[in-house]
C-alpha cells in the first residue's frame, strides 16, 4: 500500500510510528492511515521536509493514534504545529497553511465490527482490528469532510507574539493565554482555570 502523496510506504510509516510509540496496536494503524489520507487530501507530499512549514494538525484524542499522527506528519507540540483539542474523538484535522485547504478525518466506529469480516479466523479482537485496519479501504475506515479552520495569529508556529507577567503570581504567560479580570492581566491559573491545587 502506497500513499499517493508520499514517497514513504505505509509499512515504513507504520514501522516508524511503532518505534516512536513503543508498541503496535490498532490505534497506530488508524493514526498512520488517517494521516496518509489527510495529507493526500490537502496536497501535502513531504510533511517532514519541504512541506513542514505548511502543515498544522489538530488531534481530538489523547490515545495511540495521536502518536502515529505526530510520527507521520512531523507535527509537534513544541513546534506549535500539533494542536490538541480534547473532544475524545478518534479524529484529526489536517490544514495546509499555504492553500488554506483543510480536511477533518474521523475513524468510523463501525470499522471495529467490520474487522471480523476481513480476518474471521483471528479470535483476539484487537489483533483482528490491527490486521484489518491495514487492508480495509479508506471509506470503510474513515469519514472525511473539507472544513475551514480559523487559526488565530497567537496559535501560529513561530516566536511568541505577546508575553505578559501575571499581576497576581508574577509568572509569565505568552501567546494570548492571559485573562483580563477587573483591569488586571492574570495567567489562566490565577483566573481560576488551574488544573492543579497548590499544597
Amino acid at each position: 500500500m502506497q500513499n499517493d502523496g508520499s514517497s514513504e510506504s505505509f509499512e515504513a510509516l507504520l514501522e516508524e510510528s511503532f518505534r516512536t510509540h513503543g508498541h503496535m496496536c490498532p490505534g497506530q494503524v488508524l493514526g498512520v492511515r488517517m494521516s496518509m489520507l489527510g495529507l493526500n487530501l490537502i496536497d501535502i507530499d513531504d510533511p517532514k521536509g519541504n512541506d513542514r512549514k505548511k502543515l498544522i494538525a489538530y488531534v481530538e484524542i489523547d490515545r495511540c493514534a495521536t502518536d502515529a499522527i505526530q510520527s507521520v506528519t512531523g507535527c509537534r507540540l513544541g513546534k506549535r504545529s500539533l494542536k490538541f483539542v480534547d473532544f475524545g474523538k478518534m479524529a484529526a484535522t489536517f490544514v495546509n497553511l499555504e492553500t488554506d485547504k483543510a480536511v477533518r478525518v474521523l475513524a468510523k466506529e463501525e470499522s471495529r465490527h467490520k474487522a471480523k469480516n476481513y480476518f474471521p479466523d483471528i479470535e483476539d479482537k484487537y489483533k483482528c482490528q490491527l490486521e484489518a485496519y491495514k487492508v480495509m479501504p479508506d471509506d470503510e475506515l474513515f469519514e472525511w469532510k473539507e472544513v475551514k479552520v480559523i487559526i488565530p495569529d497567537e496559535d501560529m508556529p513561530g516566536r511568541p507574539k505577546r508575553r505578559i507577567q501575571c499581576d497576581k503570581c508574577g509568572e509569565h504567560a505568552q501567546d494570548g493565554r492571559d485573562v483580563s479580570v477587573n483591569g488586571k492581566l492574570l495567567c489562566k491559573a490565577c483566573a481560576g482555570k488551574a488544573y492543579y491545587k497548590l499544597l
